[in-house]
């Protein structure tokens, strides 16, 4: 109902059509029909109810939404307090019923599960680059059924309650409205029970063990993820598989320190050395280089070895 006939209806109750719609808005009508200023009508009061209630839905958008929707009769049974208990408001069915159809489509997950692992390496490894197998546990398809969640040879029905459809409709108040078929689960077929797979149990996934082979390229640092796609947990409905996530842990070296990109190693001086100057040995990541001490060096004193990291 627009707004003009929601007006209409109020001006119908109070008995003024003389009234224009401003007043109402504007409190006019209020100060008019007030029971202060009307004490010989004995129905003052009343009409001034009725105003005060037109005044509150006009003035608030969900109130005026409500009233649009419902009618005025509906509106008018619910009192101040919203609707009574015996009343039924398809409006507030058909917002819970669809939230919850998109709630239960949102929440099912598309795909197989993801599946994050741990690799340990070391120092080396790390830096140079290696090849590592993984093995984990997690949803692999059934091998009985093949994945099918029905005993072998057996074809799933299409689901007499939905048509197959993986939805029903239901009227809800003025609206018709589509649900997840309680039957299927949304799966669009049925199989009767005794021909449900006795492996999976009809959930067509195991819990089982999975190998993947990595490539871990050269200079990946402690706790990194490296993502490797579709290469996690089944997916029950056939779809693409879950990914995999592996967090790098590298061990410590006895020798090198890594900051970054850099390379950090400690050298022992004698006391000549130091003073007089000379050469040293240091490990890199490629093998001993031979390093000239200058006389006079200093105590964790750094020297640069460029593209030694």
């Amino acid at each position: 109902m627009p707004i003009g006939a929601q007006l209409d209806q109020f001006i119908a109750l109070v008995e003024c059509p003389w009234i224009t719609w401003q007043l109402v808005l504007t409190g006019g009508l209020a100060k008019k029909l007030h029971p202060d200023t009307n004490k010989d009508d004995p129905e003052a009061e009343k009409k001034f109810q009725e105003v005060q209630r037109a005044y509150e839905v006009l003035k608030d958008d969900e109130m005026r939404q409500q009233y649009d929707q419902v009618g005025h009769e509906a509106y008018v049974q619910q009192g101040d307090g919203g609707f009574p208990n015996d009343f039924h408001n398809p409006f507030k069915d058909f917002f819970r019923d669809n939230i919850r159809f998109f709630e239960d489509f949102f929440s099912r997950r598309l795909g197989g599960e993801d599946v994050k692992v741990s690799l340990e390496l070391s120092f080396m490894e790390a830096v140079q680059g290696s090849t590592k197998t993984l093995t984990f546990q997690t949803h692999v398809a059934c091998e009985p059924c093949g994945g099918r969640g029905v005993a072998p040879g057996v074809k799933p029905e299409k689901c007499s309650r939905c048509k197959g459809l993986g939805t029903i409709s239901m009227q809800q108040g003025l609206f018709m409205v589509q649900i997840t078929c309680p039957q299927c689960h949304g799966e669009r077929e049925t199989v009767p029970h005794k021909y449900i797979c006795k492996s999976c149990r009809g959930k067509r996934v195991v819990l089982g063990t999975k190998s993947v082979k990595l490539n871990i390229m050269p200079g990946v640092d402690n706790d990194e993820t490296i993502k490797v796609s579709r290469s996690g947990g089944a997916d029950p409905d056939g779809n693409q598989p879950g990914d995999l996530y592996v967090v790098i842990k590298v061990r410590e070296d006895p020798v090198f320190r890594r900051e970054g990109a850099d390379i950090h190693v400690d050298a022992v001086l004698s006391i000549t050395q130091a003073i007089l100057g000379g050469t040293i040995q240091v490990p890199t990541l490629t093998g001993d280089v031979v390093l000239k001490v200058r006389p006079g060096t200093q105590p964790a004193q750094k020297v640069v070895l460029k593209k030694k990291g």
